[in-house]
């Protein structure tokens, strides 16, 4: 019994250690430079820039205002909301919302992080595209 008893605690607290080890701390893309290869654009062609590159990475994308776009990624029974953020000079993508993906203090799932950062990559790819 004394045995079995060790083997749940020590399997319990690998269970807890390996939990951990899908989390990390939220990575927000902050005040990113925008560097279009286009002549003259306007807020509009940011706008769409961002909508194309987000709809191309299976986010949902609702404009809010201008400058402001409400990102949506849902995966099973997961789900992350992001804010993008924008002007004519930059951008930033945050942090607001999940579902099963282990938010707490400022840490989520490692899947967040991916899916913001591929965001973050399909919107350069779409900035540096000539319009």
């Amino acid at each position: 019994m004394k045995n079995k008893l060790i083997l749940l605690t020590v399997i319990l607290w690998a269970l807890i250690g390996f939990g951990g080890c899908t989390s990390a701390p939220i990575q927000n893309v902050g005040a990113t430079p925008i560097k279009m290869n286009m002549a003259n654009y306007e807020l509009e062609d940011i706008e769409k820039a961002i909508l194309l590159a987000g709809t191309k990475e299976s986010w949902q994308m609702r404009v809010e205002r201008p400058g402001l776009i409400r990102a949506t990624k849902t995966e099973r029974t997961h789900m992350a909301e992001v804010m993008i953020s924008f002007t004519d000079k930059q951008y930033s993508i945050s942090y607001l919302d999940s579902k099963n993906l282990g938010y707490k203090g400022g840490k989520i799932h490692k899947a967040f992080n991916a899916w913001v950062s591929r965001l973050n990559d399909k919107i350069q790819l779409e900035f540096s595209i000539p319009r």
